[in-house]
């Protein structure tokens, strides 16, 4: 067994969602949670079939993006894994449509931080491992810390 790591490439600051799922309708299905959960959201998403002619499947509202996260998603290369990139909507936004969808295994991170996804090679083929989301912790929140997030949260309207 090889293990590598692949790299997300992607507009910095655009969030992406990394999971995995088990069948060919997937991509239908991942396209209309998302257009149900966020009305004229633009995102492209891209999934790794593992079976039969094993080929990249996709779809999207906006090409770009879905030319991104067909690339990212032949890159990777790994069993029934998807990736969703998104514009003007944020994970959040669409997590709970996502994993209401029967396919969906699991989801390994969403996130607008750099992305490494560690990837286990064999003879059969590639699988994800994990992922590594953004960068090493630097330390503990300060009390001043703790006040300015609680006042961002309520200033993007999350909190009361």
């Amino acid at each position: 067994m090889e293990l590598k790591t692949v790299s997300i490439e992607k507009p910095e600051g655009m969030n992406l969602i990394l999971g995995q799922a088990h069948f060919i309708k997937t991509v239908e299905d991942l396209h209309e949670a998302l257009v149900s959960a966020v009305p004229g959201i633009k995102f492209g998403l891209a999934f790794c079939e593992s079976s039969g002619p094993c080929l990249v499947r996709y779809s999207g509202t906006k090409e770009k993006l879905a030319e991104i996260a067909r690339e990212n998603a032949l890159r990777l290369g790994a069993g029934h894994c998807f990736i969703i990139l998104l514009e003007n909507a944020f994970p959040i936004n669409v997590l709970p449509s996502l994993k209401a969808v029967p396919e969906v295994c699991r989801i390994f991170c969403a996130t607008a931080n750099p992305v490494e996804v560690v990837i286990a090679q064999t003879e059969q083929g590639r699988g994800v491992l994990g992922v590594i989301d953004g960068f090493h912790t630097k330390g503990v929140e300060t009390e001043e810390q703790i006040r300015e997030r609680k006042e961002f949260l309520r200033k993007i309207g999350y909190k009361c």
